[in-house]
């Protein structure tokens, strides 16, 4: 290893180029982006390390929705066969409430309980710890219980490498790959990440709750390992964000996504609004005498294409939630298919350069062409409106109440009152909740636009 020469404020350390690096690829983070885009190295034969700061993958990871895992199809074939999955997901709800009532969308279909599946339930310690198992079986170096705490970079500014809080732990490498999570500090040290609002992130907070597995399917209509996937608005007390429920096999997960800006101004904590979801009369029934299990929280990325930093940088490139891939947009909630599809396409942007002996940006960029050519940027840039859209005051504060009340209006018989048509109840209801019509026409246009 080279001596180094002089250091940096920042943390990074300029040190004389390596003419043999301890790794081909050196990648931080052992979630699905890092594991994923180490398996694919680890397969073209390269030398590759996977950094992981817990004690094993998957440690200190946590999501509160469903991996929809079909990315992994020519990765891992009949990769359902093996992956530690809880239940596979056949009903879906999108619920809207206020204090005393609730409206939902509830979609099932048997379709979704046979191979190859569209979506399941998974704890992020198994789920991750499997993952980054392939990649080490395919030849990967996995060390764990090591955090990356900077950049090396050669004398001309390439990357070149990482540092580590272990004791002579620099470790050398042509391309590092980061996947650091969400506010990538190695992101930010190579300069790739802009300055980006509180506003753009969410904090996602979840309980675990264990009930009997029969009692798990007798509340939610189940069978065998069919799943339930909720998801929620209008149960954050007015904070912009919204809820989740969710079965595993044999626990229930419950909880919310808020603005992490107006979490703070409202002095509330988050799991008092998960108290407050848990007591609603729409969703007591199912969660009622669970034995809490888990309480976590984790920092989310939510306004998606707008706050994604420059994804590849002179010797770096960052995927998955380090590059704020994560899709918030109300009907789609995804983010382990966006950091495996961004990590595979990593890894084999990796091989390339490493091919051409060019780990520049320019050689690096066959990262971008492949994330545009397929659905990870292709669904970031159709959906870039969602989020805000999703987050505003009349979304959150206002639609609930409205919705709520026009679907009470529709089915309450007022004989000997005649019945009223639905367009006059349902502007007698936008007036009420003080939507005026040229904003919900706004609204409506951009759903459509977004959506459509």
């Amino acid at each position: 290893m080279a001596d180094p020469v002089v250091g940096t404020p920042a943390g990074t350390l300029v040190v004389d180029r390596p003419t043999n690096p301890d790794f081909d690829v050196v990648v931080v983070g052992a979630g699905p982006a890092g594991a994923t885009a180490a398996l694919v190295l680890a397969r073209a034969g390269k030398r590759v390390c996977l950094l992981e700061r817990g004690p094993f993958p998957g440690s200190k990871n946590m999501y509160g929705g469903v991996i929809y895992a079909r990315v992994l199809d020519e990765l891992i074939p009949r990769w359902w066969e093996e992956a530690p999955i809880q239940r596979w997901v056949t009903r879906r709800g999108t619920m809207v409430l206020t204090e005393h009532q609730s409206v939902t969308v509830d979609y099932r279909t048997t379709a979704w309980g046979d191979a190859p599946y569209n979506g399941a339930t998974a704890l992020r310690p198994d789920f991750d710890a499997w993952l980054a198992g392939h990649a080490e079986a395919a030849g990967a170096v996995v060390v764990c219980s090591t955090t990356a705490v900077g950049l090396l970079k050669d004398r001309a500014g390439q990357i070149c490498g990482v540092r580590t809080d272990r004791p002579d732990g620099d470790l050398t490498a042509s391309v590092v790959i980061a996947c650091d999570g969400v506010n990538s500090f190695l992101a930010k040290e190579a300069g790739l990440y802009p300055d980006v609002s509180p506003d753009n992130y969410t904090l996602g907070a979840k309980e675990v709750l264990a009930l009997p597995r029969e009692e798990i399917e007798k509340r939610f209509g189940l069978r065998g390992h069919e799943g339930a996937d909720f998801e929620i608005v209008g149960c954050t007390q007015g904070i912009a964000g919204g809820g989740f429920l969710y079965t595993n096999l044999d626990t229930i997960s419950v909880g919310v996504v808020l603005s992490v800006s107006e979490l703070a101004a409202a002095k509330v904590r988050p799991e008092e609004l998960i108290a407050g979801l848990k007591r609603h009369p729409s969703i007591a029934p199912f969660v009622e005498g669970g034995e809490l299990k888990e309480y976590s929280a984790h920092l989310i990325p939510e306004a998606g294409l707008s706050m994604m930093p420059e994804l590849i940088g002179d010797g770096i490139l960052v995927a998955g939630d380090a590059a704020a891939m994560c899709l918030a947009a109300g009907i789609w909630l995804e983010g382990v298919n966006f950091a495996i599809g961004s990590g595979q396409a990593a890894g084999e942007a990796a091989i390339d350069a490493l091919r051409s002996g060019d780990a520049s940006t320019t050689g690096l960029a066959g990262y971008r062409r492949r994330i545009e050519a397929n659905f990870v940027l292709a669904d970031h840039k159709r959906l870039k409106l969602a989020p805000e859209l999703l987050m505003s005051h009349r979304i959150q504060r206002q639609y609930p109440a409205m919705i709520c009340n026009i679907v009470e209006s529709m089915f309450t018989v007022t004989n000997p009152v005649p019945k009223q048509g639905a367009a006059r109840i349902a502007l007698r209801e936008a007036r009420r909740a003080g939507v005026k019509f040229r904003h919900l026409a706004h609204d409506l246009w951009i759903t459509a636009r977004t959506f459509g």
